[in-house]
């Protein structure tokens, strides 16, 4: 699988961009200006970008409590979604969402969620949607490998399989449930058995390679683009970061965490660049700066934006 450079360089950039934006939420929560509790995505960026660079525009995800980077990776405007986390009128849901109710319909994104496996019922119905409507679309489920326990994926990868639906389960296995470490949580580490009573193909891959992902996914949706149905791929990762901002992860031995440091996915992409001279070290200096640049647009845009006034308070709940 040969890509172009561009392609290659773009998925660098998301990869950097979600790296920076989550930085910067972590610093601005830590100063009592993001309401609510934050969860974010280092150390995971690879599964996120290397997904949604295998899909077109009208295909559709779901995401997580932990979902900036599938937001950002699906081409979100980090402008406005750094002004949900602050609270304020411009960002996607007026600032009454907050960091885990991002969505954007005209991308894609059909939400992130706070609820555990909220989103695969979701991305279910969305799969049975286009074929209903005999689109060549596809739908993507984002989800933890402490939601893969839930008891709607079981329910809806029975529906899935039995319908065919063009839907393809994406677990990011992070080898923790909340607090809880894989081994307590589970009989089977091998979580590709899950999907076997269902008859739904299932693979492994390697999470923070963001190419191995892309390459799986790829073929995964051009299965489901041609009336295969549903597939689930287990991306073996590890969150370098605790649960939620504030989580200082005292459940995890720091050798453990050092060692997972390096294997982090931006590193060993900006590796593989540079051997293969897609980029020079300047080149990939500016790529950074620019990534962080515009991350830092988005904090100046959201600090500058409105908060919601009182009067707004119930518009947006009801249907009018």
């Amino acid at each position: 699988m040969e890509l172009k450079k561009e392609k290659l360089l773009e998925m660098y950039r998301k990869m950097l961009l979600i790296r920076n934006f989550d930085h910067q939420a972590r610093i601005m929560f830590t100063r009592n200006m993001i309401r609510g509790t934050t969860h974010t995505y280092l150390g995971e960026e690879a599964i996120a970008v290397g997904t949604c660079a295998a899909l077109r525009n009208g295909d559709v995800i779901t995401s997580t409590h932990r979902g900036h980077g599938h937001c950002l990776a699906k081409g979100g405007d980090p402008k406005r979604m750094m002004a949900e986390l602050l609270g304020r009128t411009t960002g996607y849901c007026k600032g009454k969402g907050g960091s885990m109710h991002i969505a954007d319909f005209n991308l894609g994104i059909l939400g992130a969620n706070g609820i555990v496996g909220g989103g695969i019922g979701i991305a279910t119905g969305a799969a049975f949607t286009l074929k209903y409507l005999k689109q060549d679309t596809v739908a993507i489920c984002f989800f933890g490998d402490g939601a893969i326990n839930q008891g709607i994926f079981y329910e809806v990868a029975n529906m899935a399989a039995m319908w065919e639906l063009p839907v393809i389960y994406i677990c990011e296995d992070n080898q923790y449930a909340e607090f809880s470490p894989a081994e307590r949580t589970r009989v089977l580490n091998d979580l590709t058995l899950r999907g076997i009573p269902f008859g739904i193909p299932s693979q492994a891959v390697d999470g923070n390679d963001v190419l191995a992902v892309y390459a799986l996914v790829r073929e995964q949706v051009q299965n489901a683009r041609k009336g295969n149905g549903p597939s689930l791929i287990i991306a073996q990762t590890y969150r370098l970061e605790g649960h939620h901002v504030g989580d200082a992860a005292s459940y995890r031995n720091k050798a453990e965490v050092e060692q997972q440091w390096k294997k982090d996915p931006i590193a060993r992409f900006k590796k593989y660049l540079l051997s293969k001279e897609y980029v020079n070290q300047e080149e990939v200096e500016k790529l950074e700066k620019e990534a962080q640049d515009e991350i830092l647009i988005a904090v100046d845009f959201a600090l500058q934006s409105p908060v919601p006034v009182f009067e707004d308070l119930l518009t947006d709940v009801y249907v009018e």
